[in-house]
């Protein structure tokens, strides 16, 4: 595994313990978790296309709102 036998491993286990504490190794653990998930299915999902439409200009909205009134008007 990596050249690493069992003495390295339990030192490294041991380091880590003593910096992190017995406490936080579960957070970090499942933080790594959903790193490697989210990498994952990023890399598996196709690029999504963002087809919101866009919101008009406030200059915009009023000439929307002139034109709906024109039109109501033209039928009456």
């Amino acid at each position: 595994m990596f050249g690493l036998g069992m003495q390295e491993l339990i030192i490294i286990l041991v380091i880590v313990l003593v910096l992190f504490g017995a406490t936080r190794l579960p957070q970090i653990g499942e933080g790594i978790g959903k790193a490697i998930r989210n990498f994952k299915k990023s890399v598996s999902e196709p690029d999504e296309i963002d087809v919101t439409p866009k919101k008009p200009l406030s200059g915009e909205k009023k000439e929307e709102k002139e034109e709906k009134e024109e039109g109501t008007s033209k039928k009456s």
